[in-house]
């Protein structure tokens, strides 16, 4: 018998729009994808709860791995994300947290996701949060939402991908595991739901950095360009995604924010959004160039690190003068 959380079907299924534009960062990362359309299926408009995006850092050696808080999740939408301690099958553990209303949220080998057949599926293995929202045992099928859409796995995948079948010793450690309570009368809608976003705006905006992050990140990069040039190019991919895609696709969802703001007639935030734009194609052309710079043993030209460094101040300078 299916267990599910409310009803969806990957035939049906209709992006939100953060991932049907045409956009620099077709994907941000596994666990804002997969939560942007959890909530847009479930009902919730995932845009009010982006103010997040603002305050990310440079952490040292990457970018921060930006995440809805879940704070604020419950505040916007009545939900409540708690962790889950696995100590029996995960199959069982799913049957059970979905057969009570909670969508589960379980970091899955993408080696047998077939969503991403032509990257992971049958040829890499990849751990990605997937959000789990029906499951029929006895039929092996499970439908979850991953990246920019919703799915089925079945057979084979899914006997290997919850190890049914195989080694499953001790060495085999059980994957970081959420579930997603829903209280009743919870969620914020309307004029509400702006107010309480623009409340976690302001309270953002007060925990920016305290040092411009572009100019902490020029100096490790300069840093590391000499071994970089030296690296192979699944180096580079790594790198990458810790550093300019973390950024880029983070401050771009910071101006579609702003831009939802504005069609709430939040005005006077062009300017900063402009910035935050301009900060997404930035960090997109600075992936290109420095896939070129490994490849051609060229030096590269960090002075797009001290543009990006003044849009960042006078993007942050312009929204707090204006919300704080």
């Amino acid at each position: 018998m299916t267990k599910h959380v409310f009803l969806a079907d990957p035939a049906c299924h209709q992006r939100h729009l953060i991932h049907t534009r045409e956009r620099d960062w077709a994907e941000t990362n596994c666990y804002v994808d997969v939560l942007i359309e959890l909530l847009h299926g479930w009902g919730f408009e995932p845009l009010a709860a982006l103010p997040f995006t603002l305050a990310i850092d440079f952490e040292g050696d990457q970018w921060t791995f930006f995440k809805f808080p879940h704070a604020d999740l419950r505040e916007l939408y009545g939900l409540d994300i708690q962790e889950l301690a696995v100590w029996r099958p995960l199959v069982a553990h799913i049957e059970e947290q979905v057969g009570l209303g909670r969508p589960c949220l379980v970091e899955l080998d993408s080696y047998y996701l077939p969503d991403t057949e032509g990257t992971a599926y049958q040829r890499e293995h990849v751990k990605s949060t997937v959000a789990i929202i029906d499951i029929d045992v006895a039929a092996q099928r499970v439908g979850y939402y991953h990246g920019q859409g919703f799915y089925h796995l079945s057979g084979d995948d899914f006997s290997k991908v919850f190890r049914l079948t195989g080694p499953n010793g001790p060495e085999m450690l059980p994957p970081y595991f959420e579930f997603v309570k829903r209280r009743a009368n919870g969620a914020l809608t309307g004029k509400d739901l702006v107010d309480k976003s623009l409340a976690l705006l302001t309270r953002q905006l007060e925990a920016l950095p305290e040092a411009n992050p572009f100019q902490k990140f020029k100096l490790r990069i300069a840093a590391d360009l000499d071994w970089l040039s030296h690296a192979p190019i699944e180096v580079f991919h790594q790198y990458s995604f810790a550093t300019l895609r973390q950024f880029g696709a983070c401050y771009e969802l910071a101006a579609t924010y702003l831009q939802w703001l504005q069609a709430h007639d939040i005005t006077g935030l062009e300017h900063s959004t402009a910035a935050f734009s301009k900060l997404s194609t930035s960090a997109k052309s600075m992936q290109f160039q420095l896939a070129r710079a490994m490849v051609r043993k060229k030096p590269l030209d960090l002075s797009t690190v001290d543009e990006m460094a003044a849009v960042w101040t006078a993007a942050m300078d312009h929204l707090k003068l204006r919300m704080l």
